[in-house]
């Protein structure tokens, strides 16, 4: 039996960069669904999901941000966000709405490639994990629990919806309460080794997460920033 090809979405108002990067992923064995704006990429993407988007930034009638939020409301699809080099603020801001990755404009195909294949392998080695899970797996510290199985994060019992890569920095962090994680050490837990992420990607993740634990719990203080160090859990 073949394996089953996974379906990539790119999203750009550019054709020519549509046109190129499809026959890539195609000619890698991806299956491609191209879209010219944001609103009609979220109706696709509503109508027949993908297993990873690949979003443009500024495109016509729904920008990429936005695209991302409505994304967000309802599902944690990975999501890899092309910007401009001189869009720091947009980089910056993609990461705080949910994004895995970005990559700036001009960008090598085989950088999105590895970058593409990369984040599809850490959502497979999740699930590979949990394959074999059970309730003595679940992973708890205090008032959080990760269940790989379910790709499921619970904080006193309410379920916090998380990216991928959110998933893989908590559980790194949490898997060793008091140790401290260093920015390179958490991008190795989170992307793998031998991919460059610049150290405030980890920052703006860890943004987010606490944002995310905060809507449930306003006093949430149990990933502390050590400066000029890194992060670690703290368990009451």
């Amino acid at each position: 039996m073949e394996p089953t090809k996974h379906t990539i979405a790119l999203v750009d108002d550019d054709r020519n960069i549509l046109t190129s990067v499809s026959m890539t992923l195609e000619a890698e064995g991806f299956v491609v669904r191209s879209y010219t704006d944001g609103e009609s990429a979220l109706q696709g993407l509503t109508a027949r999901p993908v297993d990873l988007a690949v979003l443009d930034i500024k495109m016509p009638r729904m920008d990429g941000m936005e695209l991302l939020q409505r994304l967000r409301a309802r599902s944690q699809l990975p999501v890899i966000f092309l910007t401009s080099k001189d869009e720091e603020v947009d980089q910056l801001m993609g990461l705080r709405l949910g994004a895995d990755d970005y990559i700036t404009k001009p960008f090598s195909q085989r950088l999105l490639l590895e970058r593409i294949r990369a984040l599809l392998r850490r959502g497979e080695a999740i699930r590979a994990e949990a394959a074999g899970a059970t309730p003595a797996g679940v992973l708890v510290r205090g008032e959080l629990s990760l269940d790989e199985t379910r790709h499921q994060c619970l904080w006193r019992g309410t379920d916090i919806q998380l990216t991928v890569t959110e998933f893989l920095l908590v559980k790194a962090l949490a898997a060793r309460p008091g140790l401290v994680k260093s920015r390179d050490q958490l991008i190795d837990a989170a992307y793998g080794e031998n991919i460059y992420v610049d150290d405030r990607t980890i920052d703006s993740h860890i943004k987010r997460l606490r944002k995310k634990f905060r809507q449930i719990d306003d006093g949430f203080n149990h990933i502390e920033t050590l400066y000029g160090i890194g992060y670690r859990y703290k368990e009451e």
